[in-house]
């Protein structure tokens, strides 16, 4: 019965974003560090036993608690485009982690109007409505599902946990003062986690785009959009990246994706191909020139990749292609896909 208990409230905790237990006696003057250190080790394997337990065969009932209380969004077209990227991505992952289908994803979309997403324990995920509101193109919010699903594959959030439980418990154990009485991790919606696994779910994200048939660029184009409608031009959470160096940094994977071949000046959106420069592209649609520059530039490291730059560059149309891959199609403002076909030919 103290089992079921302590489930259900780490799993309220979970959700709250506060952890608070009072399972280890505040030790007295009579008590003695021997007692303190053996309560801490019993409250840290309870707590490491719940939190194991969330992580899996209670994971929907983490997920129930999460819809209760965010609140779901139950729009036919927002939850039609979440199952088809979150089907893709899917897909895209189990190319190069296959585990990905032992613990499929639980998700919905929340009602929340701030851009953000999510990834907590037993691979439950929730997007914010405010997502879709800020990205218009599925690529965009890809992108940012991608690095939530690597925290996911690579279990940064239990380990993220049980790394803040040890730390807990370990100080209580050294102050042997009232603290002891309880213990608090913040780890809901907003995982605080080292720097190190941020990056590391960035490039996780690069990985599963580029086996999906989204546009690699999207995950530079993201951080510059979000730059562009942020009141800040930092980060979200203090242990993230800042915004511009996350989309420096997905543009030098790009360039590395396209064997050296493609750079660009991102606060010019001036697009390089073989350090002869290319093409600036007009603002279109909700996008700004350099947002759409690295779209540009995701479909150019692709065909270089796939090797389809030893074909010509041609006009399908309005639309540029090199080789059998299509590079972007011209906006007014734009060169025509003709014009910009005789420039890629005299450079590529």
């Amino acid at each position: 019965m103290e089992w079921k208990k302590m489930r259900k409230k780490l799993a309220a905790a979970v959700v709250a974003g506060t952890l608070t237990f009072s399972v280890i006696p505040t030790p007295t003057a009579d008590a003695g560090i021997l007692e303190t250190v053996i309560g801490a080790g019993v409250q840290y394997a309870a707590l490491n036993q719940q939190i194991s337990y969330l992580d899996n065969e209670g994971r929907d009932e983490l997920f129930q608690q999460m819809q209760e209380k965010y609140g779901v969004n139950d729009d036919p077209y927002l939850n039609a485009r979440l199952d088809s990227i979150m089907g893709t991505l899917t897909a895209a992952i189990a190319e190069v982690d296959p585990t990905i289908y032992e613990k499929p994803y639980n998700y919905f979309v929340n009602n929340d109007t701030s851009f953000n997403a999510f990834c907590t324990l037993g691979h439950n995920i929730s997007v914010n409505t405010g997502m879709f509101n800020m990205v218009a193109n599925d690529d965009e919010v890809a992108v940012v599902l991608g690095h939530e699903m690597g925290h996911g594959q690579k279990n940064h959030v239990k380990a993220g946990v049980r790394d803040t439980l040890i730390a807990q418990v370990g100080a209580a154990v050294l102050t042997n003062n009232s603290a002891l009485g309880q213990l608090a991790a913040q780890y809901a919606s907003n995982v605080h986690m080292p720097r190190a696994k941020e990056r590391e779910a960035d490039k996780l994200a690069f990985q599963y785009i580029t086996h999906s048939n989204y546009n690699p660029g999207a995950c530079a184009a993201i951080w510059q959009r979000v730059m562009e409608r942020s009141t800040s031009g930092g980060s979200f959470l203090s242990d993230h990246p800042d915004h511009k160096d996350r989309r420096d940094t997905y543009a030098k994977s790009l360039t590395e994706y396209s064997g050296g071949h493609v750079k660009i000046d991102g606060d010019a959106g001036l697009i390089q191909v073989n350090g002869k420069d290319f093409l600036v592209p007009a603002p279109a649609d909700d996008m700004s020139s350099q947002e759409r520059a690295y779209f540009v530039m995701g479909n150019l490291a692709t065909a270089y990749h796939n090797g389809h730059n030893g074909g010509e560059a041609w006009a399908d149309g309005n639309v540029l292609m090199l080789g059998d891959q299509p590079i972007m199609e011209a906006a007014s403002g734009d060169p025509s896909a003709s014009e910009m076909a005789a420039r890629l030919n005299a450079i590529k």
